[in-house]
């Protein structure tokens, strides 16, 4: 077992080093030093995909400088990360209008509102600015681990998910419905010409 004092460091320009480790590398590290919260193991698929940058999150994983260090701590105590994105990514959250209606969406659905919700909502919604899948942009490894994420964290929110709908444009669909909008003129998703763009395989 690996001393949890390591980890992913900076070097003097500010990027992280050791990036020739690998994703399963930097995970099993991670998992080493783990707590025991159900959130660890996705956390540390997330984690160590941004760690060899994989997915869309930026800087501090889409956190703010506390939440990025309270989260280490409280799933990975003693594993040091160093704050900048292997990818070299950003996101323009000024492109994001509804941003502050994703987090009030998740917030309301959350099984234990907290610091580890709190920074969970937080990189899900700078995922949601991505161009792929939800999953693939979050930075887990399959759309299972996402959607067992939002079943531990947000019950409520994925049991009105009955037909399996891709997450992005669920949490999307979610936004329209509570403002009252319904664009959509077929009588029922089967029928819907754009049925595969919202429900075919994610894999």
């Amino acid at each position: 077992m690996m001393s949890c004092t390591q980890g992913i460091q900076s070097t003097q320009q500010g990027y992280p080093a050791l990036i020739e480790k690998s994703r399963q590398h930097i995970y099993q590290d991670l998992m080493a030093c783990a707590g025991q919260s159900p959130n660890s193991v996705w956390l540390a698929q997330i984690t160590a995909s941004w760690a060899v940058g994989d997915g869309v999150l930026p800087d501090r994983m889409g956190l703010h400088p506390a939440q990025f260090q309270q989260l280490l701590q409280l799933h990975f105590p003693g594993y040091h990360l160093a704050e900048q994105a292997c990818s070299g990514g950003s996101l323009d959250f000024s492109r994001m209008l509804e941003k502050q209606d994703l987090e009030i969406l998740l917030g309301q659905f959350a099984r234990q509102p907290g610091i580890e919700t709190d920074g969970l909502i937080a990189m899900i919604v700078a995922a949601c600015l991505g161009s792929d899948h939800l999953w693939q942009d979050l930075g887990l490894w399959s759309r299972s681990d996402l959607s067992a994420l939002l079943a531990h964290n947000f019950p409520e929110l994925v049991s009105r998910n009955a037909k399996d709908m891709k997450w992005k444009k669920f949490l999307y669909k979610q936004l329209c419905e509570a403002e009252g909008l319904y664009v959509c003129r077929a009588p029922s998703c089967e029928v819907c010409q754009d049925y595969d763009r919202c429900f075919g395989p994610e894999d």
